[in-house]
């Protein structure tokens, strides 16, 4: 879990736009971090398990 200052350190207007950070809107977390759902790889397969995002499901061949 990321602590309050580092989200908050995340939040703020930056000088440049490439130090964004972006990080899991449940967790915090910077690296695994996936775009198009706002979610860290760790989340999203939590989330995606539970059947919480739609039109996701676990793919078996």
């Amino acid at each position: 879990m990321a602590t309050e200052s580092q989200i908050a350190k995340s939040k703020r207007k930056l000088k440049y736009s490439t130090r964004k950070v972006r990080r899991c809107w449940r967790c915090g977390r910077p690296r695994g971090y996936m775009k198009d759902f706002d979610l860290c790889r760790i989340c999203f397969r939590e989330l995606a398990n539970k059947g919480e995002i739609p039109g996701i499901k676990k793919s078996s061949w």
